[in-house]
This record gives structure tokens, sequence and C-alpha cells, in this order.
């Protein structure tokens, strides 16, 4: 039998993390979980009631993580610098947008915390898009970006980026670096 012993939010966040990429929300379960923190499954179950809530309380962990360092983008000065900065952050979260859509498999539940933490999602997701709206009304302001395209096509694009295969195993750094310049200048020579 697993021994009880602590450990912390950052610990039990990453094992989580890992086995939602390995297993997806179907496969996790809180035997997974305790095996992999060395811990007895009733350890788990003093602090979280179900998986939902374990969930969902990752998942408000990964975007706080996420929108934190986003909201650091105003510490950079032009489009340009911010567009940078961006994109280094998206790569850095590059499986934000994989967990987060698991959000859609929490069943419906009556349970407070769960409950609450959608709407805390909701509202990150909410000031996540007042913040890079200031990014995109930036980028229109010194005359980057073009006026007449839609900037919540700006903003899908940018983020999908970081669901494009990279089948043959480009490095990392080219291939942002390759990304970056297609999402500057296109990516046709005239």
């Amino acid at each position: 039998m697993a021994r009880e012993r602590k450990f912390t939010t950052d610990q039990l966040f990453q094992e989580v993390k890992q086995l939602l990429l390995q297993h997806k929300y179907e496969g996790f379960h809180f035997g997974l979980l305790a095996e992999r923190l060395e811990v007895s499954r009733g350890t788990l179950y003093k602090y979280y009631e179900n998986k939902e809530e374990l969930i969902s309380d990752f998942m408000i962990y990964e975007m706080e993580l996420m929108l934190g360092e986003i909201k650091l983008i105003e510490n950079h000065t032009g489009f340009t610098a911010q567009f940078d900065y961006l994109m280094q952050v998206i790569f850095r979260h590059s499986m934000i947008h994989q967990i987060l859509g698991m959000i859609h498999q929490l069943p419906v539940s009556s349970n407070p915390k769960v409950i609450a933490n959608k709407k805390k999602m909701d509202e990150s997701h909410l000031s996540l898009y007042q913040l890079l709206q200031r990014f995109i009304d930036l980028g229109r302001q010194e005359k980057i970006l073009k006026d007449d395209l839609p900037d919540g096509l700006l903003l899908g694009i940018i983020f999908q980026t970081i669901n494009l295969p990279n089948h043959f195993g480009i490095a990392q750094d080219e291939w942002l670096r390759s990304i970056k310049e297609i999402l500057r200048h296109g990516m046709f020579t005239k």
C-alpha cells in the first residue's frame, strides 16, 4: 500500500497534466495519479471530492499561469516586441489548448467547486480576450496589422499555430522563427 506523504500543488498539477496528456480525460483516474505521487487514493480524496473537481482546479491553475505570463506583454514596447513575446508564451504553453479543451468533457455538475471553476474559466477567457484586444489595437495603431482583417481571425490564426504538426522534426527555434515569418510576411515571394 502506498505510504501517505505530502506533495505540493505544483507537483500535483504536473502529474495531472502528464496523465491527462497521456490518458486523456476518459482514461484519467485517481488510481493513476496516486501511483505517480506515491500516495494512497484516500489521500487525494482528502483534497478533492472527484476527478471533475481536481481537473477543473488544474485547468484554473494552468490558465492562471499562462494568463500571468501573457499579462507581461505590456512590459514590451511596440507591437513587434509584443508579438515576439506572445509567440514565446504560446509555444511555452503549447499543450494548454489540448488541456483546456477538456473542460467541455466535464459533466454538468452540481458540485459547487466545479461550477465555480467553470465560471472562473469563463472570466479568465474574457480577461485574456481583453488583454489581447489591446495587443491587436496596438498593431493597428502602429499600422502593422491590416484594418480590414477581423480581430478574432488574427488572434485565432496566432493561437492556432501551436496546433500545426511538426512531422519533420524541425528544431523548435527554427519552427517558431518560420511561423513568425509566415505570420509577418506571408509565404509568397511576390
